[in-house]
């Protein structure tokens, strides 16, 4: 069997280089959080002022650009899981690291779902970053369980469906009326243990 190596883009080390990944990168992020995941990378690559054969120099697929699109969010976080591991209130890590991951999830139109492929598919760019947040997720649910704060039987996979949810409802929100936050606080009050509440 054959195992595919998805290409993780890398920023260049010649300045011209650097110049215009910096800019692609510029310009998608933005495109992603206007027009979602499937904004045209011809006007992206317009944006950025390169040529579409630039834009797939750097970023060969358009997976490849939204990992790097979306790179360091994942990476904050992984390090917010790792810093709220050794947190007093278990229950409390948990629930604001919810809350930053419905935050992320949500950047942009079709990211929910693009995350929740990755979290699973070895060939996707993003898998490694998502699969190193999924475990940071799955310990501090791991830990508010074993303090006896969270229902014993929810699992990781059930909690990334909860987090999918509702960056899902958040994604849909009018920009004035996110309803995500209620939504995350009536889950927690289902799925943690009657003595305690958040």
């Amino acid at each position: 069997m054959t195992t595919v190596t998805p290409h993780i883009a890398q920023r260049p080390r010649r300045a011209d280089g650097r110049r215009n990944y910096d800019a692609i990168l510029a310009a998608a992020r933005k495109a992603f959080e206007t027009d979602g995941s499937e904004a045209s990378l011809e006007n992206i690559a317009a944006q950025a002022g390169v040529a579409i054969g630039t834009l797939y120099r750097h970023f060969p697929a358009r997976a490849s650009l939204v990992e790097a699109a979306t790179r360091d969010g994942l990476a904050d976080l992984v390090a917010h899981a790792e810093r709220l591991a050794s947190s007093p209130d278990p229950l409390l890590a948990l629930s604001e690291w919810m809350e930053q991951a419905v935050r992320h999830f949500s950047t942009f139109r079709g990211l929910v779902g693009i995350l929740a492929q990755s979290m699973y598919d070895e060939g996707t760019p993003s898998h490694a970053m998502c699969s190193a947040m999924h475990h940071g997720g799955a310990d501090l649910l791991r830990a508010a369980q074993a303090a006896g704060l969270v229902r014993a039987d929810l699992t990781p996979d059930e909690l990334f469906d909860i987090l999918s949810g509702a960056a899902w409802v958040r994604e849909q929100s009018l920009p004035d009326r996110d309803g995500s936050p209620r939504l995350l606080r009536l889950v927690l009050e289902g799925i943690t243990t009657r003595d305690r509440k958040p």
